[in-house]
């Protein structure tokens, strides 16, 4: 049988759509993805025509792929089944509003929005229009993270009670970022929580959340927030956020006690100083017969480690390289490959549901960290000019 091929529609050529091609392009049966596959149909560039037909040259893209300098016309083009929408998240809730109402399916890219209001609308017109829907969270669809979900379901490390997740880059922020560059303008929604600190909520909520049954999976009974704010801009450069849930995992047992977990992110100070991965692990698992520890940076991990209880078994280290030298955005397109060909609407790995508790986790932060943004971009409006 023929692998199932998905013809996408690229929305913006920056630097995370020009990955995400290149990993399209990756040969599938090099990662034993042998029932699916990928064409890059069109790519557009609200900038001009001319800036698409690069990408499309830069990428490498085969065959016939339409440029385009509007995403009106990529949105309209029939041929297009799937839009990747790789703008700001500030722009993501006209993005995708676009896309939906021209009747495509969509990736979006994360963070799915601005705020959890914004990504409500879009799941309830998602499903309203019979299409599918998924936050493009990358790291969820590794192999790695697959893996550590299923040893905490069957008990490897006991119940588990701790979490501890940290995604962060140390820099010289005024020299690096200055005020206009989207990691801390808040034009563009920008600050570490949205942009980085979302992969520490993704290890937080993919371990002590999505690893039980879904009728059992409950929010946060508790969000507790500390933030920094850039003095240049006011946009976040520094957060941290301790959560408890009401159960732990697997057994959904509100005894020994709640789960909690620490989610860090901060734009001053490093996870990694040197680059090397000299400083690990990134995240603990602890649970209590034991722990698991992820090394390499939280959003592309490349190895974890069993730590059972003191006479309770050996240590084990586990690779998870990334075939076909990509860098692991193809599992997440394969992922909606599957979806499509399968008829569902949005991904079992990956909720609607599940990215709004998480966006709803977020705007409690902000709150309490007193962070907003422009109106026009936490508007729930549309269409609206930004």
């Amino acid at each position: 049988m023929a692998p199932y091929n998905v013809r996408w529609g690229i929305m913006a050529t920056g630097w995370i759509a020009d990955v995400f091609v290149r990993d399209l392009l990756n040969d599938p049966t090099l990662r034993d993805a042998s029932d699916v596959s990928h064409t890059v149909t069109a790519v557009a560039s609200s900038s001009s025509k001319e800036r698409a037909n690069k990408f499309i040259a830069d990428t490498g893209i085969p065959g016939t792929c339409t440029a385009y300098g509007t995403y009106e016309e990529l949105v309209a083009n029939p041929d297009v089944e799937v839009v990747y929408v790789a703008t700001p998240h500030s722009h993501h809730y006209q993005n995708v509003m676009l896309a939906l109402g021209a009747g495509k399916h969509v990736l979006c890219e994360k963070a799915f929005t601005v705020n959890a209001a914004q990504t409500k609308i879009l799941c309830e017109t998602a499903q309203r229009k019979n299409l599918f829907l998924m936050e493009a969270v990358w790291t969820r669809y590794f192999p790695l993270s697959v893996q550590i979900r299923e040893l905490i379901k069957k008990g490897a490390i006991g119940e588990v009670l701790r979490v501890m997740a940290d995604n962060s880059f140390g820099d010289d922020v005024e020299d690096k970022w200055g005020t206009k560059h989207r990691m801390v303008n808040k034009d563009l929604a920008g600050g570490c929580l949205l942009d980085l600190g979302i992969y520490s909520l993704t290890w937080v909520f993919q371990t002590l959340y999505h690893t039980l049954p879904r009728e059992q999976r409950k929010p946060p009974s508790a969000v507790s927030a500390h933030m920094s704010l850039y003095h240049l801009t006011g946009a976040d450069e520094a957060t941290t956020m301790l959560l408890s849930f009401p159960t732990s995992t697997p057994s959904n047992n509100p005894h020994p006690g709640r789960s909690t977990a620490v989610a860090m992110t901060n734009l001053r100070v490093s996870t990694d100083p040197d680059e090397k991965g000299s400083s690990r692990p990134t995240i603990r698992i602890q649970g209590t017969k034991g722990e698991i520890q992820v090394e390499g940076p939280a959003f592309r991990p490349e190895r974890y480690r069993i730590i059972p209880k003191k006479g309770e078994g050996e240590i084990r280290d586990v690779e998870c390289p990334f075939p076909g030298n990509g860098k692991g955005m193809y599992w997440e397109a394969d992922e909606v490959a599957r979806c499509l060909r399968d008829g569902k609407l949005e991904s079992d790995t990956l909720p609607l549901e599940e990215s709004i508790v998480i966006m709803e986790v977020m705007d409690e932060v902000r709150r309490q960290g007193g962070l907003t943004y422009p109106e026009n971009i936490e508007s729930t409006a549309y269409p609206l000019q930004l």
